[in-house]
């Protein structure tokens, strides 16, 4: 990437975060919400009541829940309406008569959209440890924090795919059959082992199952599967991949 590219594509991340900071709705659905999901699923229950098929309390389990789902919220669903809409409205052509390339817009759309779902993890964690006193080591927290930033980018790529796959109309729905697909099945609102044993199976291989396995095994003081590691980065391949070609397919239409 050359000097031009690399700074048009800082450029464009700060645009992003900049606009983001203003926006309401972003401040309400990305940040307070998960929090306030927390409160309601995780934060009546006793800390000593056990998840099924885990180890992990009731107050750690949706910590960790609420937090990856936070940051999906973040990346999913307000990078791919976004990029949805600039498409109609022009801005990603005025954009491709700049020096920024393709592959640099694709990749300031991931990195910003990143940067935006850091605040959701660290509101639902001071929520958890304020109010139901949940504790971990240093050590656990740090390691926490940088394994759910780091799985939404998997996400991020996701959320910029769908933009480019729908239109300004279809765009919500699209979004939300995702977001709200992957969320639930992934266990990030209940525990996958209360679903039949088919449909659990089958829900080991979603990237939202692999994404909360990263910070339920921190939790329990180990490192993360190596299993969950290569199945969203396999995952953030395709999606990163797919973004790509319809970000190409897109330019050729315009």
């Amino acid at each position: 990437m050359t000097h031009a590219s690399t700074a048009g594509t800082l450029s464009l991340v700060r645009l992003e975060i900049t606009r983001a900071r203003r926006n309401k709705k972003y401040l309400f659905f990305n940040v307070l919400y998960p929090a306030a999901l927390f409160l309601m699923l995780g934060g009546t229950i006793p800390g000593d009541t056990e998840v099924l098929g885990t180890e992990l309390g009731m107050p750690a389990f949706y910590m960790v829940a609420m937090a990856s789902f936070g940051a999906l919220t973040a990346v999913l669903m307000g990078n791919s309406e976004r990029i949805a809409k600039e498409r109609e409205q022009g801005w990603v052509r005025q954009l491709r008569l700049t020096a920024l390339p393709g592959h640099g817009y694709v990749l300031a759309k991931t990195a910003s959209a990143g940067v935006l779902s850091l605040p959701s993890i660290l509101v639902v964690f001071a929520v958890a440890a304020g109010v139901k006193g949940v504790r971990f080591e240093a050590w656990q927290w740090l390691a926490l924090t940088g394994a759910i930033w780091a799985g939404s980018l998997v996400f991020a790529a996701l959320g910029v795919a769908i933009g480019y796959l729908a239109s300004g109309d279809t765009v919500r729905p699209i979004s939300m059959l995702f977001y709200f697909g992957l969320s639930i099945l992934g266990g990030l609102w209940m525990p996958t082992a209360n679903f039949p044993q088919w449909l659990s199976a089958l829900c080991e291989w979603l990237p939202t199952r692999a994404y909360a396995g990263l910070g339920q095994a921190i939790e329990l003081g180990g490192a993360p599967r190596v299993e969950d590691v290569a199945l969203l980065a396999g995952y953030f391949v395709l999606f990163t991949g797919a973004a790509a070609w319809l970000y190409r397919k897109d330019s050729l239409k315009a």
